[in-house]
C-alpha cells in the first residue's frame, strides 16, 4: 500500500509467456498488492505461467475479446478487489516496471489522477527502436489530438497508464472500443470529465518478442483516433453529446 491506498497492476496479457516472467519479476512488491493478468484466448501458455510464478489473479478469456476487451475485464476485477491506485502494465516487457513507484507516487499523494509513461519525452522512443514510421504517425496524430481535444500532451498512445479509482469509476470505459481505440477513448473521456494528466519520461523496449500491431491495424487505430478526437471536439463545443461522455 501507498499511504493506505491499496496498489493494484493489472497486466493485458496476449501470447506473454516470452516475456511475462521477466516484466513480473521487476515490480515492486514493497508497494504493489496484487497483480491481475487477464489472457484474451492466448494461443501459448501464458495463463499457465502466471499461475506459476504467483501471480495472484489470472483470468482468461476463452474467446479473444480484443485489446479494449482485456483491459475492461481488468479494471472492473481492479474496482472489485478494492485498487485505489491502478497500473496498467503490458506484460512483453516493452514498458519498464520500474517506473511504478513514481506513478504511484504522484496519485497517492494526490498531484494528479491520471499518470502516463511517455516514450516521446526525452526521446525514448526513437532510442528504443521505434520505427520511424510510427513515430511520424504518434506525432502527428498527438498534434492532432491536443488541438481537438484542447489538452496538451506529448502522446497519446502510450500503454503505459495509472489510474485512481475515482478516475475509473468517473468515466464510462465499457462503452468504449474493444480493439486499440480503446486506449484514446479512455483519455478522451477523462480530459471531458476534467480530470487531469500528467506525464514521466518513459525509456521503451523495441524487440521480436515485443507486441505490436501490422501495417493495417496501424491504420484503421490512426483513423480510429482521428474519429475520437473528432467526436470529443463537437461535444465539447456542444454540438453533440456522445454516449462515450455520459454516466
Amino acid at each position: 500500500m501507498y499511504k493506505g491506498k491499496k496498489v493494484i497492476v493489472v497486466l493485458p496479457a496476449y501470447n506473454a509467456a516470452l516475456t511475462l516472467k521477466k516484466t513480473y519479476q521487476e515490480i515492486p512488491f514493497d508497494l504493489v498488492d496484487e497483480v491481475i493478468l487477464c489472457d484474451d484466448a492466448s494461443k501459448d501458455n501464458t495463463a499457465e505461467l502466471a499461475r506459476s510464478i504467483g501471480i495472484q489473479h489470472v483470468i482468461k478469456h476463452e474467446q479473444n475479446k480484443g485489446y479494449g476487451g482485456n483491459q475492461k475485464t481488468l479494471y472492473r476485477k481492479a474496482l472489485e478487489l478494492g485498487g485505489d491506485i491502478v497500473i496498467m502494465l503490458h506484460p512483453d516487457y516493452q514498458y519498464t516496471p520500474l517506473l511504478i513507484p513514481s506513478m504511484v507516487n504522484i496519485i497517492g499523494d494526490e498531484l494528479y489522477p491520471v499518470v502516463l509513461g511517455s516514450r516521446i519525452l526525452g526521446m525514448g522512443a526513437l532510442k528504443g527502436g521505434m520505427p520511424m514510421y510510427k513515430y511520424i504517425a504518434n506525432r502527428f496524430l498527438t498534434f492532432a489530438q491536443n488541438l481537438l481535444i484542447n489538452y496538451k500532451l506529448s502522446e497519446y498512445h502510450t500503454g503505459y497508464r495509472a489510474f485512481s479509482r475515482e478516475v475509473l469509476e468517473g468515466i464510462n470505459f465499457e462503452q468504449n472500443s474493444d480493439d486499440f481505440v480503446f486506449d484514446n477513448e479512455m483519455l478522451s473521456q477523462i480530459v471531458f470529465a476534467g480530470f487531469d494528466i500528467a506525464e514521466v519520461t518513459c525509456p521503451t523496449k523495441y524487440f521480436e518478442e515485443a507486441s505490436s500491431i501490422n501495417f493495417r491495424r496501424s491504420m484503421k487505430y490512426g483513423l480510429g483516433v482521428l474519429r475520437v478526437s473528432i467526436g470529443h471536439f463537437f461535444s465539447r463545443m456542444g454540438v453533440v453529446k456522445l454516449k462515450m461522455y455520459r454516466r
